[in-house]
């Protein structure tokens, strides 16, 4: 299952009420580190289908659901368990690091 784009009309439907974790990659077009853990994303969306659902939100055009969660710096990514943040992680990590904090908190 490839990344999904979500942003703030639809974040209730595809996030909230998601019988799915879902991990939200809270991000910018101008921002680098986004940009780099892009690809680990598109792979672990792929290799963990069926657990965990990777939805990525362009802050820029969703300010109110970035402001929602508190973001405050990107790349921040926060996952969903039962429409609840479960948990945060704040910067650019490795992809590994990434799958096992999926796990840890799906």
């Amino acid at each position: 299952m490839a990344t999904i784009n979500v942003e703030d009309g639809n974040f209730e439907s595809e996030v909230l009420q998601s019988s799915t974790p879902v991990l939200v990659d809270f991000w910018a077009t101008w921002c680098g580190p986004c940009k780099m853990i892009a690809p680990s994303l598109e792979e672990i969306s792929g290799e963990m289908a069926g657990e965990v659902k990777i939805a990525k939100l362009d802050i820029d055009s969703n300010q109110q659901t970035a402001m929602n969660y508190g973001v405050r710096s990107i790349p921040t990514m926060i996952l969903f368990k039962d429409g609840q943040p479960a948990a945060t992680l704040v910067g650019a990590q490795p992809k590994g690091k990434i799958a096992d904090w999926i796990k840890q908190y799906s």
